[in-house]
């Protein structure tokens, strides 16, 4: 049966000469695993909202429309003249 693997390790069962292998690389297992604290699950759970506001889409509506009014009377009156 073999032990389980323990993400951080007793230093004391690996001493300081063996920290570095030949070639100055890491062993694998010899560092601890990245933080799971930080994930994006942390704070309450806030539904997302869909679409836009009421009021940023109607803003957007009266200016399509005050610019639409405009381009139209600037034709009406090229066409006049």
């Amino acid at each position: 049966m073999t032990r389980p693997s323990n993400p951080d390790p007793d230093p004391r069962d690996f001493p300081a000469s063996q920290d570095l292998p030949d070639g100055g690389t890491i062993r694998p297992g010899e560092t601890p695993p990245a933080e799971s604290g930080t994930g994006t699950g942390t704070g309450p759970y806030r539904p997302l909202r869909k679409g836009w506001g009421k009021g940023p889409l109607v803003l957007l509506w009266a200016v399509v429309i005050l610019c639409a009014l405009f381009f139209l009377a600037y034709a009406i009156i090229l066409a006049v003249d």
